[in-house]
């Protein structure tokens, strides 16, 4: 059985997870473990964080500290000097405040995030 907690392992599904966030083209699900809080975050086609995160967020770019792995789709994160690099399944990546990201192409974006603070606040 999921959802489990016993001396030392706490089990729980994405499937069946504690909150869901749902901003425009966003899917946040969010599931407590104890000390850790972990996101699972699906991207539609045409997500960008400034038209889709953004105003709920009420910053110019992204001020969260991302910690995560890409499981499908791909992602082009642009920091505020300028520099981007495109993310992708497979990937496992640190992304310090500051941004601004875009998914590519016509494939869903699905990541897992593991900073507790992102993970409790992230399009709240």
């Amino acid at each position: 059985k999921k959802d489990e907690k016993m001396a030392g392992l706490i089990v729980k599904s994405f499937f069946t997870p504690d909150e869901s966030r749902t901003p425009e083209k966003t899917k946040v699900d969010v599931v407590s473990l104890g000390s850790v809080t972990a996101l699972r975050i699906t991207l539609q086609p045409g997500w960008v964080w400034s038209e889709c995160i953004g105003p709920v967020a009420g910053t110019d770019t992204c001020q969260a500290n991302h910690v995560g792995c890409v499981e499908s789709g791909e992602a082009i994160i642009k920091m505020d000097d300028g520099t981007e690099m495109v993310i992708k399944a497979g990937d496992a990546y640190v992304i310090e405040p500051g941004h601004d990201a875009r998914i590519v192409g016509d494939e869903s974006f699905v990541a897992y995030e593991f900073d507790t603070s992102t993970a409790e606040t992230y399009a709240k």
